[in-house]
């Protein structure tokens, strides 16, 4: 996609009111979402609708997702939040299994495992993540990109030395999906929060497992939602579970999904390649920048920059009307389609007094 019809699809889909360096939050939804579930809320208000909502827009969610994780839709399983979905893994393992983690990895992703009580976590540097799989590792829960500071995970090498050791691997790519590309099936489960980079409504997220991996995982959120047949299994339990990832299935919020449909379709558009430019060009000028000012941002090739120790700024950009996050003690910017570099300059010019 050029730079024109870039241009255009954006204004065509986005009209923000700040300048909103901030996707490692939240996403800005989409214009054709917005509209998809403000139908719905007024179908539901008004009762013109059978049901509040439509398994149709839900699988289409779970197809696009699929396309942009490089897996079947068979491999992917639809919820409303990466912890449930981290939840899930984490009830699969037997007492005393040890899940391996980076250092100050987002909560989601470790919480789960961690307040069973009987598993040992074991935690290191990011950068020493592939190094310390051993034999008996259970799990190598980590993210993609770390939500604090935007350090992106080797992910070659843990994969490599998850297979070394017969461990499994769990990767969080809600930092990433969206703006760099993601192979799920190289992973025994992933996650993904679609609220981020997918610009998704919150309550949709996304669990690819392998074939594998399904063995031994327990499909404790069966209902309606993951039977083989929905509208013959509402009453009593279900009898026969879907045949693929759809019987890890949570109960959908509809309001997401039917949004989500649209927002997948949207990064589908515009296509993964275009974003990856975009965002981390913007990125990069945002360093180039903090550098020229002083500021030295935490080395990392992502679309998420961090500043450590300005993080107590974000309160002034956002008075000047540009949205940043403290994190972790950081100023933390975040990139995507939306953003210019007139957005990048302004920020620049805030933190320039």
């Amino acid at each position: 996609m050029t730079i024109s019809s870039l241009s255009r699809a954006v204004a065509a889909e986005f009209a923000p009111q700040t300048i909103y360096l901030n996707t490692s939050t939240c996403g800005l939804l989409p214009r054709r979402a917005v509209d998809a579930v403000k139908t719905l809320v007024d179908e539901n208000a008004s009762g013109l609708r059978d049901g509040s909502g439509d398994f149709g827009a839900v699988n289409r969610a779970r197809e696009g997702f699929a396309r942009l994780a490089g897996v079947g839709a068979g491999r992917v399983a639809v919820g409303g939040s990466v912890a449930a979905h981290v939840g899930l893994i984490a009830s699969s393992l037997p007492p005393g299994a040890e899940v391996l983690s980076p250092e100050g990895e987002f909560s989601s992703v470790v919480s789960p495992f961690a307040v069973r009580g009987d598993l040992k976590m074991r935690y290191v540097p990011l950068e020493e993540l592939a190094d310390a799989v051993r034999l008996g590792t259970a799990l190598v829960a980590f993210s993609s990109v770390q939500s604090a500071d935007g350090r992106r995970a080797d992910l070659d090498a843990v994969r490599a030395a998850a297979a070394d050791n017969g461990a499994r691997t769990l990767l969080d790519a809600t930092q990433s999906a969206g703006w760099l590309p993601l192979d799920a099936g190289a992973y025994d489960y992933t996650v993904t929060g679609g609220f981020k980079y997918l610009l998704c409504p919150r309550g949709t997220s996304f669990l690819t497992v392998t074939e594998e991996a399904q063995e031994g995982l327990v499909p404790v959120y069966a209902g309606m939602a993951a039977a083989e047949d929905r509208w013959n299994s509402t009453y009593g339990p279900v009898t026969e579970l879907a045949s693929d990832a759809r019987r890890y299935d949570e109960p959908p919020a509809f309001l997401a999904y039917h949004g989500a449909e649209h927002s997948l379709a949207l990064i589908h558009e515009i296509g993964i390649d275009t974003l990856h430019a975009h965002a981390t060009g913007l990125a990069d000028r945002f360093r180039s920048g903090l550098a020229a000012l002083g500021h030295t941002a935490v080395p990392a090739d992502t679309a998420v920059v961090a500043v450590p120790g300005l993080g107590d700024r974000a309160p002034e950009l956002q008075r000047a009307g540009v949205l940043v996050a403290g994190r972790a003690g950081n100023l933390r910017a975040s990139f995507h389609l939306y953003n210019t570099e007139a957005d990048v300059d302004r920020a620049l010019d805030v933190l320039a007094g």
